[in-house]
């Protein structure tokens, strides 16, 4: 991972990456919900203005009803940066996974822009770091935003997990002692292993959830 400061702002790139901040035609913000929206309005715009590229701010909308306000949100902050120089245009997608909305809306000459304070998933690992390890593109890391709420949110995350995980590890405990008392060993056999990955299949896709 090269990592190069500018104005002490982290700059980080893939290793197999050859991109330059001169071939970088877009940047696509990843704006997150309770955010400091003036904050990260004056940060972007002075990225874009210095290299001269178009913006997209991407956001997430965990419900639709909630769609309308972050919407509202991203067209006013698109509205503050636009000028002669740089364009931008805001974007909301349904859901919570980062790397699948950023895959859906990425190009060639794009450059993903994120926090250093995002953190998402049932682990609250950073956002950068998710996204480096599942994204081959460049990624500029801004620090010092402010997201109301982010602990109390975490928490309640955390806590959603670690129920949800428990009763299914409970329920699978049940079911295999039911298949123990089968007396055919085939069948223990195959429906034991049946129910383990299973059991695996739901902790994983409960997780996911909050990634």
């Amino acid at each position: 991972m090269i990592k190069l400061d500018t104005n002490s702002i982290p700059v980080t790139y893939p290793d197999d990456s050859h991109t330059d901040l001169e071939s970088v035609r877009r940047l696509i913000v990843l704006v997150p919900a309770d955010t400091n929206y003036a904050a990260v309005t004056h940060r972007v715009w002075e990225l874009a203005n210095a290299l001269g590229c178009h913006i997209l701010f991407l956001s997430l909308c965990g419900e639709e009803a909630q769609e309308a306000s972050v919407r509202r949100q991203l067209i006013t902050m698109s509205a503050m940066v636009a000028d002669g120089r740089v364009g931008a245009e805001a974007r909301v997608e349904l859901g919570s996974n980062w790397v699948s909305a950023v895959r859906s809306n990425w190009h060639d000459g794009d450059m993903i822009v994120c926090f250093a304070e995002q953190r998402t998933g049932f682990l609250h690992r950073p956002l950068s770091q998710i996204l480096r390890a599942n994204l081959s593109t460049p990624i500029y890391i801004l620090s010092g935003l402010s997201i109301q709420n982010e602990a109390g949110l975490h928490r309640f995350s955390q806590f959603l997990g670690w129920i949800g995980s428990i009763a299914i590890i409970f329920a699978a405990f049940v079911l295999q002692v039911r298949i123990m008392s089968l007396s055919e060993n085939w069948a223990q056999t195959s429906l034991l292993l049946i129910s383990m990955l299973g059991e695996v299949g739901l902790i994983w896709g409960w997780n996911a959830l909050f990634s």
